[in-house]
């Protein structure tokens, strides 16, 4: 894939770990740190500056799409300006100017789209209240609603494997349309999946691809998220 940059979002069990896999995929990883995870935004914070200090390039997440982490999410990043930040639609906005406003111009910041009645239709009714709802609107609006409030990234959740690709690829060709290049594919994504997935994203127009792979790589017996097959994995994308 000519001049299109794949970067996998990971968990990783502790700091050595999560430096392990910063090594073995030569840093094109963000290891998520979930805000839900934790009993305090004080706890969080901690763990986040002390993989940041180690040069972990973080990725503050809300804990499987959990809006009513929005919050929570945006204080943790307005206190550590990470690589990388998980928002819902409703509050992607306000977490951008946050950022701004502690001098974090670095900080890629998504916002959680919900693919829904069939290619070309989303919703964006992705934060605490408005989840209650099923309205619907075309992927052109919500990409031209991110354009205006200057949002780096769509962030597309579920899209359960390959069985909605179809919706991948307008959900990107309109993100590409409004000038936002960044696509994050996400839910029910495995080292299986994943090259399609990928493949869809850049034949539409993507310049920088962040699939979200977590369960995948995790030992189930230590917890700890395999460096070398994250490695493997990061290497053979860059050739789809």
């Amino acid at each position: 894939m000519k001049n299109v940059t794949v970067r996998l979002n990971l968990l990783a069990k502790d700091r050595k770990n999560a430096l392990d896999i910063v090594e073995a995929t030569e840093g094109q990883v963000y290891i998520g740190i979930m805000v839900k995870n934790f009993k305090s935004i004080d706890e969080a914070v901690e763990q986040i500056l002390e993989f940041q200090q180690a040069k972990i390039p973080v990725s503050v997440g809300l804990g499987a799409g959990d809006p009513m982490q929005w919050k929570r999410v945006v204080e943790a990043a307005v206190r550590t300006k990470p690589a990388h930040v998980n928002q819902v639609f409703p509050a992607a906005g306000y977490t951008l100017a946050a950022l701004k406003g502690v001098g974090s111009d670095h900080t890629i910041v998504n916002a959680l789209i919900r693919p829904a009645s069939g290619p070309g239709q989303v919703s964006i009714c992705t934060g605490p209240e408005s989840q209650k709802f099923q309205d619907v609107i075309s992927c052109d609006a919500a990409a031209a609603m991110l354009r205006e409030i200057g949002v780096h990234s769509v962030k597309f959740y579920p899209i359960e494997g390959q069985s909605r690709l179809d919706e991948v690829a307008e959900m990107v060709k309109d993100a590409v349309r409004q000038g936002i290049t960044i696509f994050e594919p996400t839910g029910g994504i495995d080292i299986h999946s994943v090259h399609r997935v990928v493949e869809v994203c850049a034949e539409n127009g993507a310049k920088m691809i962040i699939p979200h792979i977590y369960s995948a790589f995790v030992d189930k017996v230590t917890g700890l998220t395999d460096p070398g097959e994250a490695a493997k994995l990061i290497k053979s994308l860059s050739g789809c």
